[in-house]
């Protein structure tokens, strides 16, 4: 998958993957940070509504408990009033001593008169010689059907009900209900209190949302609209079942529009029953300041989007030309034209591609004069090297003549009993024929190390005690190839510059060991040693390119014999304290050669 999205990516070009980039990696995730924030001030917009609301819900049921409190204080007094008690469960003989015990009962009319939340008292009872006056009701069969004396007659708490009835002096308001026993009577009868409308309208008209308070039977019994008053909750096409939902916060379309409802309960003091407290506002509303400003931030962010989306195509568009002309250039150079020049500005990275490739083609027409002017010099030094080579072989009789010379002197000087001058010429002789016999071809290890052997024999003839060497091999390394005086001119080096400035005995040691497939080369000696700038100008000499001073050239010779041969890893390593000794170091790998 990856590889697959890697391929696709390189075929595309530069232009379309700035502007696809610009799209991942900014358009979509600043719409959706968008989106996100107005949904953000969306939903905070709604909980505040909603917290507004159960604070005001609360509200309502405080103010509506307090004017409740008040009917439910006169039925207590009520309860317990014999002229009541009196009134209603005498029999009547004639309609006159009946009206005059209605007019001498001033209670109902006096409770009216004091308090403004009461509309009206009734008392229903089954008195039969009772004429109903809108204060006192003798029972009928409909009265004794309806819902809520039914519920009176149950218990002797209070009731909170709508009452629909349809009588000729129907009531059409939320009315306290409350079962009134006469025990010595044996009867009973249920007062009812009306609650002044008006009063229960007022409590709402000052909310900001639709508040409505119903009863267990779903009637509207005070609402901000009054229009909804005694309408059911069925009626009100709320989408849901307002009657049976518990108290809580839920969604629902109110007339057609997605609203939020606010339920809560109110049971009264002593009350059987309860009354459910509602309150809808529009989703629409509520939302409404913070959708303005998320569409104008929305918008805002589009323009910049699709401002940035221009800025992007036409830098990109540009860069394409630039990256297109540049390779335009590379075309031409790839197919010979060396004269080619790229005329690119600016100093960004195509900028200072377009300078770099300038440079290249420089370079590559001064290499080719190089490799030209190189090309002749080999071949004037090839003639040169042929005509050394026939120099040398003409003046091979020089060399013979010298070791036939050589050779006369250790014989006279071992027949006179000169061993030692004997050895000597002896040794100098057979360095010598080393020497010229190794000529520009490969040695080994053990070769290398027979010369050297000769040449430290022959200084320890010339210094005597004031040298002392020591040489070890490991015998995996002897048979290896290598170039031819490489050792040697260390060991030389070791000796002329460890014996300077040195009393006493100066000790050089010679350590070629195998280590794995390296072979690792020390010449150490224990000499007047060189200081630490000093050291730093015979490497800055020996890895130079001029030969600036005599007395190092051949340690420059085999440092550069070998960063040639085997790489710049394979150098000279000078380590030296002054005036404790100097160590000359190298390695090879064992495989670099082949073996005898």
């Amino acid at each position: 998958m990856l590889r697959r999205f890697i391929r696709v990516s390189n075929n595309l070009k530069l232009k379309h993957k700035l502007l696809i980039s610009y799209v991942l990696v900014v358009m979509i995730p600043v719409l959706i940070i968008g989106l996100a924030v107005t949904g953000y001030f969306r939903q905070q917009a709604l909980d505040n509504a909603i917290g507004q609301t159960i604070n005001n819900v609360d509200k309502i049921k405080s103010q509506t408990a307090t004017l409740l409190r008040v009917p439910t204080d006169i039925s207590d007094i009520l309860m317990f009033n014999n002229e009541l008690k009196e009134i209603v469960n005498k029999r009547y003989s004639s309609v006159m001593e009946l009206t005059s015990a209605y007019l001498a009962y001033k209670d109902f009319q006096e409770y009216k008169r004091q308090y403004r939340e009461v509309a009206g008292i009734r008392f229903y009872s089954d008195n039969p010689t009772l004429i109903n006056n809108l204060e006192f009701i003798p029972l009928n069969e409909q009265t004794k059907e309806s819902y809520w004396y039914q519920k009176a007659l149950l218990s002797t708490n209070t009731g909170w009900f709508y009452i629909p009835d349809k009588e000729d002096n129907p009531v059409h308001k939320l009315s306290l209900v409350r079962k009134v026993p006469f025990p010595e009577y044996r009867t009973e009868g249920v007062l009812l209190i009306e609650i002044n409308q008006d009063e229960l309208n007022e409590l709402l008209r000052q909310e900001p949302f639709e508040t409505l308070i119903a009863d267990e039977q779903g009637y509207v019994v005070a609402a901000k609209n009054t229009d909804l008053v005694g309408k059911t909750l069925d009626e009100l096409d709320f989408g849901v079942d307002l009657q049976n939902q518990a108290k809580g916060t839920l969604e629902a379309d109110f007339q057609g529009e997605p609203s939020n409802i606010v339920i809560d309960e109110l049971r009264p003091v002593s009350s059987m029953n309860s009354l459910k407290v509602i309150s809808v506002f529009e989703t629409k509303d509520i939302v409404k300041d913070a959708n303005t400003i998320s569409l104008i931030g929305m918008l805002f962010i589009s323009l910049v989007l699709i401002i940035a989306l221009l800025l992007v195509y036409i830098i990109s568009f540009l860069t394409s030309n630039r990256l297109l002309r540049l390779s335009k250039h590379l075309n031409k150079l790839a197919l010979g034209d060396l004269n080619v020049t790229s005329r690119i500005d600016g100093d960004d990275e195509i900028g200072q591609l377009s300078r770099q490739f300038n440079y290249m083609v420089k370079s590559i027409n001064e290499l080719m004069t190089q490799v030209v002017e190189t090309t002749e010099q080999n071949n004037q030094l090839e003639i040169a090297q042929k005509e050394i080579k026939l120099k040398m072989m003409a003046s091979q009789i020089n060399p013979h003549f010298l070791f036939n010379a050589l050779e006369s002197i250790r014989m006279k000087a071992h027949i006179k009993g000169e061993a030692e001058i004997a050895n000597i010429v002896r040794l100098l002789g057979k360095l010598m024929r080393k020497s010229l016999e190794i000529g520009s071809g490969k040695t080994t290890f053990q070769a290398e190390l027979e010369m050297v052997s000769s040449y430290l024999e022959i200084q320890k003839f010339r210094y005597g005690d004031r040298l002392a060497f020591q040489i070890h091999i490991d015998p995996g390394a002897e048979k290896i190839y290598i170039p031819p005086l490489i050792v040697q001119p260390l060991v030389e080096n070791a000796i002329v510059h460890g014996l300077e400035n040195k009393e006493g005995t100066v000790h050089v040691n010679i350590d070629i060991r195998l280590v794995n497939d390296v072979v690792q080369i020390r010449v150490k000696d224990d000499g007047a040693g060189i200081t630490p700038e000093r050291l730093e100008e015979v490497m800055q000499f020996i890895r130079g390119p001029e030969e600036q001073e005599k007395s190092r050239i051949g340690l420059r010779n085999v440092h550069q014999r070998l960063t040639l041969t085997y790489g710049e890893p394979y150098g000279l390593q000078i380590t030296s304290v002054y005036g404790e000794g100097t160590e000359i170091a190298f390695d090879l790998p064992s495989g670099g050669e082949q073996h005898v």
